[in-house]
């Protein structure tokens, strides 16, 4: 099997911050595709997902985990960037990878990257026996690591790690 690797860990330009570009700027999304979380709740599920990821023994399962994670940190930038569409026809269903690109071109690689891996998530959720080698689920879950602090950056909002009790 062919290896993918990340993209670089170059953040976007610079942060982007709400009220940067107004609302009406901002490129459109069929509502239906837009999140219905905010951008920091969906950012805190992704790090929740890399713990889990972090911690899932079985290879298929940990690479499904973090490829998860940073579909949730994509809907995050989804949710701070787009705007919903106005009604009319409905768009035929895209994958967020593809959304990502649109909303946030600076993403590209990264949106490339993970959207080569839908398919092994796929068929590890499906339980196919050894779709993933520990060595792809390793690598994906340290992306989808660095893919969370860039997004996280990107939009501002800093990453605070819970205390160790």
């Amino acid at each position: 099997m062919a290896s993918i690797t990340a993209p670089g860990l170059e953040p976007a330009p610079g942060p982007v911050r709400a009220g940067t570009a107004t609302r009406a700027d901002a490129p459109t999304v069929p509502a239906h595709m837009l999140p219905h979380r905010t951008p920091a709740q969906l950012l805190t599920i992704a790090r929740q997902g890399l713990d889990e990821a972090a911690h899932t023994n079985p290879d298929g399962l940990r690479y499904a985990a973090a490829h998860l994670a940073a579909l949730r940190a994509a809907a995050a930038l989804l949710a701070a960037r787009a705007r919903p569409a106005a009604p009319g026809r409905r768009a035929r269903a895209t994958s967020v990878w593809s959304l990502l690109v649109l909303v946030a071109p600076e993403f590209g690689d990264w949106a490339g990257y993970f959207a080569l891996g839908a398919g092994k998530r796929a068929a590890a959720e499906a339980g196919i026996p050894r779709v993933v080698s520990a060595r792809e689920a390793d690598d994906l879950l340290r992306a989808a690591e660095q893919f969370v602090t860039v997004v996280e950056s990107s939009l501002g909002l800093a990453y605070q790690p819970p205390l160790a009790a």
